[in-house]
């Protein structure tokens, strides 16, 4: 039990820690960060539940006023904005990359972590963050599947990574990666 709980703080500290490399503002108000590799690595490292539970304190964290989101955003405003679909997506994002990563036991946990990291953190989290920026800019679902189209190769660069990174700790400490215990 408390090594679950320390898990779920550290990936939220992982996640705050990636908003230190320095954010690209777009035109419309959601920024290319590095904190989408973090939730990835939520759900490839510690598997679903404990994946979504480290992106929800982390959201937690920031709901109440912690400037933790790139650029040193924080507080219920963060909520308002329209990368608002996309912090509502994380940790079912995390959800779905770690419940795929649970159930797959495919060709090598490189190919299952990072296929885990498009469908979970790039396909489902893109449906919040589209419906999102939507509703915030109001425009219709095609306009904003457009405005989103220019995240796609960042986002698999960093499931790629997260496919990489999690190999790695499996192979470097295999009880660490807890999708697979």
């Amino acid at each position: 039990m408390e090594r679950n709980l320390t898990l779920v703080a550290l990936f939220a500290a992982l996640i705050a820690a990636l908003a230190l490399i320095p954010k690209f503002s777009l035109g419309f108000g959601v920024p290319i960060t590095a904190q989408t590799l973090g939730v990835m690595l939520c759900g490839t490292v510690l598997g679903a539940k404990r994946g979504a539970l480290a992106v929800l304190l982390f959201l937690a964290l920031v709901a109440i006023g912690l400037p933790l989101l790139a650029g040193g955003r924080g507080g219920l405003g963060s909520f308002m904005l329209p990368s608002s679909g996309f912090l509502i997506g994380w940790p079912v994002a995390a959800f779905v990359t770690g419940w795929i990563v649970e159930r797959w036991r495919g060709p090598s946990l490189t190919v299952v972590a990072g296929v885990a990291s498009v469908i979970g953190g790039i396909l489902v989290l893109y449906v919040f963050g589209i419906i999102g920026l939507s509703i915030a800019l109001d425009k219709s679902l095609v306009e904003s599947t457009i405005l989103v189209a220019i995240f796609i190769p960042g986002d698999l660069i960093k499931a790629v990574l997260a496919g990489f990174i999690t190999s790695g700790l499996a192979k470097a400490r295999p009880a660490s990666v807890l999708s697979r215990s």
